[in-house]
């Protein structure tokens, strides 16, 4: 057609090497620019897919991770509530001790600090909840963790009754302080020995009964923090393998682009030497 340029075979030659000399600078400059040797399905479909599902995994597990992480912060706020319910208890056996050789007139304010002690044990479990869950005030509560989607890793942590009514023995010794008010149990010389010691039995079977519970929740925290320390490690492991399929060389893209802006600028030179030669042949004409 009357339109169409017709270029000669050098120029033509020169001009398509020229153009691919700046897609290359193009495509250098856009992995010096994201850090990217592959960022999409058309640099390399194999090995952008292969990342994909490396990241993929990764984001997965961390989700898993935030889990774990907040399980164990369920637990500690337990373990707290579970030591200091221990100090409370320990304080009632000091006033059930003190109560042993105490007037009949001072046991009776004895047996009202026991109760508000006691009192104070339950308000305090009631409290030891995050998040709407709390591990220590019904054995209906559980906290179920989930380490991941591929196996059947799943932690289950029952929640323990630790408040009066439910610890072994202490709903009676309650009851015994409380009747001391109107004279009966501590306040009364012949039996109040005898019914303190009962006391004090029951009160040493409830702490004994709270630290064993503490110590299981100390295990399921050390075995939270153990797959949540793995998980982190292995989410990194994950992330650099993705990174080794995708992220550029940066010194080595700024060692090509060098390289390629010189191949560029020759081939302008090559293009300008094989346009003089379509010049010459004007010249024929003046």
């Amino acid at each position: 057609m009357a339109d169409n340029v017709t270029l000669s075979s050098a120029v033509r030659t020169n001009l398509l090497s020229l153009q691919k000399t700046g897609d290359m600078v193009n495509r250098t400059n856009s992995r010096l620019s994201t850090g990217l040797k592959v960022s999409s399905a058309i640099d390399d479909a194999v090995s952008y897919f292969q990342a994909k599902g490396l990241t993929d995994r990764s984001s997965d597990l961390t989700a898993r991770k935030d889990s774990i992480d907040q399980a164990i912060s369920s637990v500690k706020s337990a373990m707290g509530g579970l030591e200091s319910v221990e100090k409370i208890l320990v304080q009632m056996k000091g006033v059930a001790l003190s109560a042993k050789s105490a007037t009949n007139a001072e046991r009776v304010d004895l047996s009202t600090q026991f109760n508000t002690l006691a009192s104070q044990l339950n308000n305090l479990v009631n409290d030891s909840s995050y998040q709407g869950l709390n591990l220590i005030n019904s054995t209906a509560s559980s906290l179920k963790v989930e380490f991941s989607d591929k196996t059947a890793a799943v932690l289950t942590i029952k929640g323990v009754d630790v408040t009066t009514s439910k610890l072994k023995g202490l709903a009676v010794a309650a009851s015994a302080a409380a009747t001391s008010a109107a004279g009966q149990s501590w306040s009364t010389v012949s039996t109040a020995v005898s019914a303190l010691d009962a006391v004090i039995k029951k009160l040493d079977s409830a702490i004994s009964t709270v630290r064993t519970n503490t110590k299981s929740l100390g295990t399921n925290v050390a075995l939270l923090q153990t797959r949540a320390d793995f998980t982190k490690a292995y989410v990194n492991t994950l992330k650099e393998g993705a990174d080794k399929l995708t992220l550029a060389d940066l010194n080595e893209e700024g060692a090509n682009l060098v390289s390629l802006q010189t191949r560029q600028q020759l081939g302008i030179q090559a293009l300008s030497f094989a346009g003089q030669q379509e010049q010459g042949v004007l010249s024929l004409f003046r």
